[in-house]
């Protein structure tokens, strides 16, 4: 079986990533069985695409531009032609934001979601952006946002709001992660109009990053970069509120000091969780209970390389994907899908910097 890979690769320095060796965003074709990845189409002129989100049939990416000093990054949309093996430009659009984090395209399939992490002060500061799509996939200008502000403990890390990741939890109900406030917040999108639904306070110091859903809607699973953990929230009834059910290191004690948890993929039947681990330089695996929401520690796989930064399970779910942002190494090992183990298949694809992998159908 075969599907399209995107990957956004760094290639402008930065002065908190280490290199920058990528060549911008690029279009493989990803061979399920052989593990290869042949490179279809690339737009090095994408600046640190460090997040995209293509539709899931592949014939459009939007791709967040993480610019440092820049008081708003940028989105590209761009199309992608397959036959012609080409990636043409559409439009793009300020993020209303400094450094430009994460974005996902809503369910209905109206808005592209975006979210700021901010460093600093000055500019339009806003937290969660949502973008209209247009007919032909471009974005319209963002009209729709909302800001956030505060801190956490960590004086070094959160001196200010930093929000990391939006997700749809329910059909226009948008939880935004954020790292400086140790904060879960939901958002609805109705009538071009967010407005804050509820609140959730994360352990202090937590440190909230990228979260994952499980399929049915009745959990959601947290990781948190600055305490290695990952927190386990049942949804209430409404649809609107969190309740913790509990939380699990993603490393052992003894490394949690020198690391930073960074991705969270979750199987398409929910039995089981993958977190990335920077400086411990693995994955974690939980098994899920369907019931509770609660983990099973399983323990954690070398990544293959140097701070893996980002995740991706292929479609058939038989393997999974690891993005080693120092290495310049996208790591590939088979999943079991019976026990959810991962193995080295000692098969890899060589590119410069990868920062985000997403698949799409080919």
């Amino acid at each position: 079986m075969k599907h399209l890979l995107f990957i956004g690769t760094l290639n402008q320095p930065t002065s908190y990533f280490e290199g920058a060796n990528g060549d911008g965003l690029s279009v493989h074709l990803f061979d399920d069985e052989t593990l290869t990845a042949e490179r279809l189409a690339s737009a090095p002129q994408i600046v640190n695409p460090t997040f995209l989100s293509p539709t899931p049939d592949g014939s459009l990416v939007y791709a967040n531009s993480e610019i440092e000093g820049w008081y708003e990054g940028l989105v590209t949309a761009l199309s992608f032609d397959r036959k012609a093996g080409r990636l043409d430009h559409l439009n793009m659009q300020p993020s209303l934001g400094a450094t430009t984090a994460h974005n996902a395209i809503s369910r209905d399939g109206r808005h592209l979601l975006v979210v700021n992490y901010a460093m600093g002060a000055g500019g339009p500061d806003q937290a969660l952006v949502a973008f209209e799509r247009r007919a032909d996939g471009s974005l319209a200008p963002g009209r729709i946002s909302a800001a956030q502000s505060g801190t956490g403990p960590n004086t070094a890390r959160q001196e200010r709001s930093h929000p990391h990741s939006v997700t749809e939890i329910a059909p226009n109900l948008l939880l935004v992660a954020d790292l400086g406030t140790d904060r879960l917040t939901v958002y609805s999108l109705e009538n071009g109009q967010l407005e804050k639904i509820s609140e959730t306070a994360t352990r202090p110091g937590a440190g909230p990053r990228h979260v994952a859903l499980y399929p049915s809607g009745r959990f959601v699973f947290v990781i948190n970069e600055l305490d290695s953990t990952v927190a386990s929230y049942r949804i209430g009834a409404d649809g609107k509120s969190l309740e913790e059910i509990a939380v699990y290191p993603t490393v052992p004690d003894q490394a949690a000091a020198a690391n930073h948890a960074s991705d969270l993929q979750i199987s398409s039947d929910g039995r089981f969780l993958y977190g990335a681990n920077r400086g411990h330089d693995s994955i974690a695996v939980f098994a899920v209970d369907a019931e509770t929401g609660r983990l099973s520690p399983m323990g954690q796989v070398p990544c293959g390389g140097r701070t893996p930064r980002n995740l991706a399970i292929a479609p058939q779910g038989g393997h999974l994907l690891c993005a080693n942002q120092d290495s310049d190494v996208v790591s590939i090992f088979a999943r079991d899908p019976e026990n959810g183990a991962l193995v080295d298949s000692g098969k890899s694809i060589r590119i410069g910097t990868p920062m985000c992998l997403r698949f799409a159908r080919a």
